[in-house]
């Protein structure tokens, strides 16, 4: 579960700045790949650079992984220097790629209770649903 922290808490190494900054300025989700193409000129040259740039990112809360795409974004609440919640959702546009974050505190609930009664511990939970946006249908 990344930890809960502010956006501005996290002092970023140069490549974790450069990855961050990467995601920052893409209006899709990008593969490590896609990043490492886009900063072969700053300096990073092996994929290993960006993945643990990535891993950082990811275990406090700034980037999210879209499991279905093997893409990163960044999560929308490190944006606005909020506290990130545990679960998080994300519609996926299967035309044009658009990725729209949402937290819903009901379906959080429902699934802290139903994890509780199994005597399950969750670890990590993202919920990718898959369709048309608004300006693709």
């Amino acid at each position: 579960m990344p930890q809960a922290i502010h956006a501005e808490d996290l002092k970023l190494t140069k490549n974790q700045s450069l990855v961050l900054a990467v995601l920052q300025s893409s209006e899709q989700p990008l593969s490590a790949y896609s990043i490492l193409d886009r900063l072969r000129e700053h300096g990073l040259k092996a994929p290993l650079q960006v993945y643990r740039a990535l891993d950082k990112l990811l275990d406090t809360g700034r980037v999210h992984r879209l499991e279905s795409m093997n893409a990163f974004v960044v999560c929308c609440h490190s944006r606005r220097g909020q506290i990130h919640p545990q679960i998080t959702a994300f519609e996926i546009c299967e035309a044009c790629g658009k990725v729209n974050e949402f937290h819903e505190t009901r379906i959080e609930d429902a699934l802290t209770r139903h994890a509780r009664g199994s005597g399950f511990k969750i670890r990590t939970t993202t919920i990718e649903v898959h369709g048309l946006c608004a300006e693709c249908r």
